[in-house]
């Protein structure tokens, strides 16, 4: 094998490093190596692309060797140490190495094709750990500099999105993978949920006739909830975050592994109620104390100590809320992966949709909804998880003699409908029926209005409208509007496969 010198780098303008005295990890060797192997067999590319970059080189040179061989393997042409040298003639650097000839003893080095994935992680390690020395001495520095205009919390804000930035880097993307694989992936979710002997594939949400109609909460399933305003969209989606969260246990999966068992840690952004708000009515549920109760600090003591009971019962629920109001998408993204990987994440949901914004300028809203739903779905399928978001309805509803609400009455819908692997509505006849209440002097309207008034009160229908992998229809669901609470309309067996 021929022998290759450590190179020494020459060029430290061209490379983000730590100030002078400061040791950074680093192995050239590593990367000699690797583009050893590249320039010997090109399919070592498909091995290593999804774990470096260009960037991640240590020596200028070798970061550009890497570029040349990543464009032309992108091109399906060959590089190797003619063809490359073709594109480093006049580099300079290369010619402080011994010019061409360098690349050939690249290559005759060349190791194992096997072990270039191991080369790449590590070069890809010692890349991330000098780009937080670099982090660390910017804020440092940053830090020691008192400015009227940079306060401390700003700085830290802008370190902290630093950071999820560089703990992002490197995302495995998934490639392809055998029908083996899939079958085996279908199989153990058919085998969970004969299982649990519920019929249930995903997570349950306590809710038993749209658990039947869903099969549960489904991972990397994007669920759009949608509704015209106080039909209880927020209700219903805190409901389901409270019943996810409370029963939320770990154990032992049937593959041998440890986590979620039942239930699901939950993640809630709310763009448009704050925290406490959202919290006052899970309590509201929880300690069955009225709403307005509760935000007028109007409650007799018997209501006061089961609101405090609840709160202190429900203070470990793992159920966590980010109220930052227009949330950009890639943000919300980011934000679900540091969740994930800091708490775990079961289930995620959004209120609501239409607050969201997307990454960059768009020339119109629907293409910038289009990139939203876009992102919500990505964020399903990239963590394994079932994304809730809900979703306004235009005002079309109310035009109509009946309000019950279809595809065609969501805003923006194209994306948002073809995007979505479940549609349902939330449609409450009770909330449109008041509204119609006749004059008193009418005894015979209002002996009508009465009757279907009565027909229903504290019922709630959710209207599944699309369904990808599965039938679409009517649930019906009890609501106490008291409590802001949703539940099953009246008490069920278990639910049977059968029927």
């Amino acid at each position: 094998m021929s022998e290759l010198r450590a190179v020494e780098v020459r060029k430290p303008g061209e490379i983000a490093e730590a100030v002078a005295g400061q040791a950074v990890p680093f192995s050239i060797e590593a990367e000699q190596q690797l583009l050893g192997a590249l320039l010997t067999n090109n399919e070592v590319y498909d091995h290593v692309s999804r774990i470096i970059k260009a960037g991640h080189f240590y020596d200028p040179v070798h970061r550009r060797i890497y570029e040349i061989c990543a464009e032309r393997i992108g091109r399906n042409a060959l590089a190797s140490p003619v063809t490359v040298k073709a594109f480093m003639e006049h580099d300079a650097g290369l010619k402080e190495l011994g010019g061409p000839a360098y690349l050939a003893r690249l290559a005759g080095a060349a190791i194992s094709s096997h072990a270039a994935r191991d080369y790449a992680q590590m070069i890809r390690e010692f890349a991330l750990r000098r780009e937080l020395i670099g982090l660390g001495q910017d804020i440092a520095s940053r830090a020691s500099t008192v400015s009227v205009s940079d306060s401390a919390e700003e700085q830290i804000k802008e370190a902290e999105q630093v950071l999820y930035k560089l703990g992002e880097q490197g995302v495995a993307e998934r490639g392809f993978q055998s029908f083996l694989a899939a079958v085996t992936g279908a199989l153990n979710a058919a085998n969970a949920a004969f299982s649990r002997g519920g019929g249930l594939s995903g997570v349950s949400t306590g809710l038993v006739d749209l658990d039947g109609k869903m099969g549960g909460l489904n991972r990397s399933d994007l669920i759009i909830l949608a509704g015209r305003p106080s039909m209880g969209k927020t209700s219903l989606a805190t409901n389901i975050a409270f019943n996810v969260a409370k029963v939320h246990r770990l154990g032992e999966l049937p593959d041998g592994t440890h986590g979620t068992v039942a239930g699901g840690v939950v993640g809630f952004f709310s763009l448009e109620m704050s925290a406490e708000q959202l919290a006052a009515r899970i309590l509201s549920e929880a300690a069955e104390v009225p709403s307005e109760s509760i935000r007028r600090g109007d409650m007799t003591e018997d209501e006061f100590r089961r609101f405090v009971k609840a709160a202190h019962d429900l203070q470990n629920c793992p159920l966590y809320i980010d109220d930052t109001p227009a949330l950009p998408i890639n943000q919300l993204a980011a934000r679900a992966r540091k969740l994930k990987r800091t708490m775990g994440l079961d289930l995620l949901i959004v209120d609501y949709l239409q607050l969201l914004r997307a990454a960059s300028a768009k020339d119109s809203r629907v293409n910038e909804v289009s990139e939203i739903t876009q992102g919500l779905k990505a964020v399903a399928k990239e963590l394994d998880i079932p994304v809730i978001a809900l979703s306004q309805l235009s005002r079309q509803v109310e035009s109509r003699e009946d309000k019950r609400p279809q595809l065609s009455d969501l805003r923006e819908s194209g994306s948002i409908e073809q995007d979505a692997d479940i549609v349902m509505f939330v449609f409450r006849e009770e909330y449109y029926r008041e509204r119609e209440k006749p004059a008193d002097h009418d005894l015979d309207k209002m002996a009508a209005w009465q009757q279907i008034m009565e027909s229903c009160h504290g019922k709630a229908e959710i209207i599944i409208g699309k369904q990808r992998h599965g039938p679409i229809g009517t649930v019906e669901l009890s609501f106490e509007g008291r409590f802001t609470r949703f539940g099953n309309l009246e008490k069920h067996r278990n639910w049977d496969r059968s029927e």
